[in-house]
């Protein structure tokens, strides 16, 4: 379901009205919990069995300040190898350095990958722009693109592609020189894309965001999602390409409050199917 101007006013008077005012715009909005999935791959080298995957997404910079100095907290601590940024972490071009400065610390000892969602388009931040940006961080930006990481002689290959909702997702250009026995990790902002990715040999991880799991959760009213989420709220669904995991976010849009949807910070541990 859309969520337009008018439903997010909606939703804060409810928030207020219940009360939960104080909480929603101060603590909660700030709070980032660490989930720590398990997911089975099929196909996954015996190399990769147990790589940690830490996703960012939906930091939406320069606000979320709080947020967002908690996730690389967080990363600093569990130490992932690779991280994934995928998407809306940039809402205004004038606050690229902050962009950068958040990306440099935010990274796998391993690989960091980015991808562009609808926000970095609405600010018109431009491809170009967003791959200078963060190869001065040292991560390395993907549109309709896929990087290979090797161990051992082993491959798995992390394939990013343009926002759904903004840009244009292709996915041959972004699978092209992929082995179709390769195990692969996609990186699509906007969920309402995964069931168009295709079937390979194996199944594969999908990761998203785009929808901060409706963020404003209140008793009787539906959740609040935007444009190109499709079905899909938040947490683990299976769609032909494998398993999709859809994470709540580190930041918040439109109203700069939570209720009953604190944000997240995904670290998954990759394991053989």
């Amino acid at each position: 379901m859309p969520m337009s101007r008018r439903r997010w006013l909606a939703l804060a008077a409810g928030v207020a009205g219940t009360g939960l005012a104080i909480e929603a715009f101060g603590p909660w909005a700030r709070d980032v919990r660490l989930a720590r999935p398990e997911v089975r791959l099929p196909g996954l080298p015996e190399a990769f069995d147990g790589l940690r995957v830490a996703q960012v997404t939906d930091v939406h910079l320069p606000a979320n300040r709080a947020a967002a100095a908690r996730a690389v907290e967080m990363l600093a601590a569990e130490r992932p190898d690779v991280v994934l940024h995928t998407g809306d972490l940039l809402e205004d071009t004038d606050s690229v350095d902050v962009l950068g400065a958040f990306a440099r610390q935010a990274r796998g000892s391993l690989a960091t990958f980015a991808v562009m969602g609808n926000w970095e388009w609405w600010a018109r931040l431009r491809p170009e722009a967003a791959r200078e940006a963060y190869a001065e961080a040292g991560v390395q930006f993907l549109i309709n693109e896929h990087a290979v990481v090797e161990r051992d002689g082993a491959r798995l290959a992390f394939i990013g592609l343009d926002d759904a909702v903004r840009g244009r997702p292709d996915v041959a250009r972004a699978t092209a020189g992929v082995a179709l026995g390769d195990a692969r990790v996609w990186m699509a902002h906007a969920p309402g894309f995964a069931p168009l990715l295709p079937r390979a040999a194996h199944p594969a991880l999908v990761l998203s965001g785009h929808t901060h799991g409706g963020q404003i959760l209140l008793p009787f009213l539906p959740a609040p999602t935007p444009r190109g989420s499709g079905r899909f709220l938040s947490g683990s669904y299976e769609v032909p390409a494998g398993q999709l995991y859809v994470s709540r976010g580190v930041g918040t849009s439109g109203l700069r409050a939570r209720v009953n949807c604190p944000a997240e910070l995904p670290i998954f541990t990759l394991r053989r199917g």
